[in-house]
């Protein structure tokens, strides 16, 4: 059996290959029930399922089968849940991180029409607190669940790839421990699955993908009856990114009728700042946009246009 309970309050759900799925559908049967106040450790796999190791290369990106892409461990059924509540999920901890990787894959990513080739980076995730970029580039390990959620209310298998009102692929890199993470109920039981583990990535996650890395996560269950809300909330217990903010910033802004559009070309100035005072290649930089650049809407009202900066942190550079 490969998920164990432990004095009636902690499970841990191993064997991920055996308890995972792909999308989001309400019929999906559940692989455990758990009580509100509950506790459960999860071993999720990294977001290829597996496809990548620490020897990948570009032709295995080339390669990557998309149906395998971004499996959740799940669902679990909360025992209680009804349509109307609100599923509290808070993160208590993460662990067990030994290698991750990144990659720019064809057709995926924010400045897919500037990248066109293939390209994958592995990363040593020994060290708890770092992980080198490269030398004299250090990144602070910060883990959190890429995707976490609920079924949906309509019927049918959702793809995982883009969030949506339950929660799903997200990427939000603030949902470290001790965050609180509040998800709409939208079928009996909630059926909340998770997966998609990141070591660390930056506010929007330009290249399509974060450090990708597998771990053990144990979050814990609450549920509000009666407590309706329309999408996501979270809640964090602190500064999001202190170990950034000391050093202070390099930053790019980008502007124009379109959000989009307008991080984009931010994130393109950023690359080209990048390239010109690390001597590092431009493939290099857009991963370091990814995993370190924090994208931040500035100003959305002064029309026709929008204001986005793009914030890349002194402090990676040693």
């Amino acid at each position: 059996m490969s998920i164990h309970h432990h004095k009636h309050t902690h499970m841990t759900i191993h064997d991920f290959n055996a308890h995972k799925h792909y999308g989001w559908d309400r019929d999906f049967k559940p692989i455990a029930e758990v009580d509100s106040g509950q506790t459960v450790s999860y071993e999720i796999t990294e977001s290829s399922g597996g496809q990548f190791s620490r020897q990948s290369t570009a032709a295995d990106v080339l390669n990557i089968d998309f149906e395998k892409v971004n499996p959740v461990a799940g669902p679990v059924y909360v025992k209680g849940a009804q349509p109307g509540d609100t599923l509290e999920i808070e993160m208590i901890d993460f662990k067990q991180l030994d290698w991750g990787w990144t990659a720019i894959i064809p057709g995926f990513g924010l400045l897919a029409d500037d990248f066109k080739q293939p390209a994958i980076k592995t990363f040593n995730l020994a060290d708890r607190h770092k992980a080198e970029f490269l030398p004299g580039i250090n990144l602070a390990i910060k883990p959190f669940p890429g995707t976490i959620g609920v079924a949906l209310p309509e019927e049918g298998n959702f793809s995982v790839v883009p969030p949506r009102k339950n929660g799903g692929n997200m990427d939000i890199r603030h949902l470290t421990r001790g965050t609180k993470l509040y998800l709409p109920v939208w079928v009996e039981g909630a059926l909340f699955s998770i997966g998609d583990t990141h070591a660390a990535q930056g506010d929007g996650e330009v290249c399509g993908t974060a450090i990708e890395a597998s771990m053990e996560t144990t979050i814990r269950f609450k549920l509000h009856k009666g407590k309706t809300i329309a999408e996501p909330r979270y809640e964090i217990p602190g500064p999001p990114t202190p170990e950034a903010d000391s050093q202070g910033y390099y930053v790019t802004t980008g502007h124009g009728p379109d959000l989009y559009a307008a991080s984009q070309n931010a994130i393109r100035y950023m690359i080209e700042h990048i390239v010109d005072t690390y001597r590092v290649t431009d493939e290099e930089a857009y991963m370091l946009c990814s995993v370190a650049v924090d994208l931040r809407i500035n100003e959305i009202v002064d029309a026709p246009n929008w204001l986005v900066s793009a914030f890349l942190p002194n402090s990676i550079f040693k």
